[in-house]
């Protein structure tokens, strides 16, 4: 189906512009959302007549999003989840899960904005895309941990997955040679039967 875009579509094209997509997309996406128009004589003309009307809306929304993304863009936001001692999670976080952290800061981020690529399934610092408008993005930190005290050693830059298996090795040599000497002990006790 060929549609006009009234806004820029990311991986599509920019405002203005005729492309090509499927039916499916086009009509389940792009025209209900208010995106796009099907491209005919009528619809060009009328794109024409109102392009001016339709850049400064797309302005004034591009604007708006950029003042309320300077103030998210860099943010640390802390999620508390359970994990193995590997750093595997018991469960994820998902983008419903950024989306309640961040409310809980004041901030209002809708399911949409959020670009996760996967859902988080490990322990420690993610960077994470918020796409504000088509053409306004910000990028997220957020930190996954285990308590509030693991979080803060996270946000300060050590890796508690790695310092607990270091204290993990540690402790399992120290057990090791324990019962290496109780063993050696056991040998050199003289036997009472003989």
């Amino acid at each position: 189906m060929h549609v006009i875009l009234l806004e820029r579509v990311e991986n599509l094209g920019n405002l203005g512009e005729e492309v090509v997509v499927k039916n499916g997309f086009a009509r389940n996406f792009l025209l209900p959302k208010g995106k796009a128009l099907v491209a005919n004589a009528q619809n060009r003309a009328r794109f024409e007549a109102e392009r001016d009307i339709i850049e400064r809306h797309n302005a004034e929304a591009r604007d708006a999003a950029s003042n309320s993304g300077s103030a998210i863009d860099g943010q640390t936001f802390t999620i508390l989840r359970q994990a193995g001692e590997t750093g595997q999670l018991y469960g994820s976080v998902t983008a419903r899960d950024i989306i309640e952290a961040a409310s809980e800061l004041g901030f209002g981020i809708k399911r949409e904005q959020v670009r996760i690529d996967g859902p988080i399934k490990t322990l420690g610092l993610h960077d994470i895309r918020i796409r504000l408008h088509a053409e306004v993005a910000v990028t997220i930190k957020v930190n996954v941990a285990r308590s509030l005290d693991e979080a803060e050693r996270q946000a300060a830059g050590e890796d508690v997955i790695e310092t607990l298996q270091a204290e993990n090795q540690q402790a399992a040599a120290e057990q090791a040679s324990e019962m290496a000497e109780a063993a050696a002990e056991l040998d050199t006790a003289p036997d009472e039967d003989a």
